[in-house]
């Protein structure tokens, strides 16, 4: 057995609550172990929220708008570069350390790539995010990763509009015990700020951090 969080909009700050789930477990790494997991979760899910519609938000979703909403996926404007490049490798590149960074040639590498770059573990403790000539705090901790998040669907209102058919969200490679940062709990606070008519106040970050304050 296993348990992993389901994310869901809430009108307060900071925009989501999580609902532990525990459902069976398929153990491996293959792509096809990690879609029966989903499935499994949201089985679980359905049994105890029968009427929540719930879309997995990761390269191995089982619906092409969870596959494309991935970070791995999903592209935000650099100004820098005056081009879209996947959510993650704006993370990834955004970060500075004590001992280096911010490692912005990471925003021409694949989000793969990015992510598993030797230096985001030896440059020492994460300090702050440097982006489009702003530095950004690290605390609250998911505060860059979901405001960029957000923004890249702002700039990607397609597949914005099809996120907000959903009311609770997953990621099955996410694991809150060893990580942080969530797409599919970014995705809840979008749906929350844009069912709120609070999106225009996301653009900026200054703004965005005075509603997860304030809120």
């Amino acid at each position: 057995m296993a348990t992993r969080p389901v994310y869901v909009p809430v009108n307060q700050a900071p925009f989501l609550s999580s609902r532990m789930i525990e459902f069976s477990w398929n153990a491996g790494f293959a792509a096809s172990q990690k879609k029966k997991n989903i499935v499994a979760l949201h089985e679980a899910y359905g049994k105890r929220f029968p009427d929540s519609k719930v879309l997995e938000i990761s390269s191995k979703s089982l619906q092409e708008l969870g596959v494309k909403l991935s970070a791995f996926n999903l592209k935000k404007y650099v100004p820098q570069l005056e081009a879209y490049i996947p959510v993650e490798c704006v993370f990834q590149g955004g970060k500075v350390f004590t001992n280096g960074g911010p490692y912005t040639d990471l925003y021409e590498k694949t989000s793969r790539e990015a992510k598993k770059d030797e230096r985001l573990k030896t440059s020492g403790t994460l300090e702050k995010f440097f982006f489009d000539g702003k530095e950004i705090p690290s605390t609250p901790k998911t505060a860059f990763y979901d405001w960029i998040y957000i923004n890249a669907l702002l700039e990607n209102p397609e597949l914005a509009e099809g996120l907000l058919e959903y009311e609770a969200f997953t990621d099955i490679e996410f694991n809150p015990g060893k990580s942080i940062n969530c797409q599919a709990k970014a995705a809840a606070v979008y749906v929350s700020l844009a069912k709120q008519g609070m999106l225009e106040q996301c653009k900026e970050f200054e703004t965005y951090y005075r509603l997860l304050k304030d809120g």
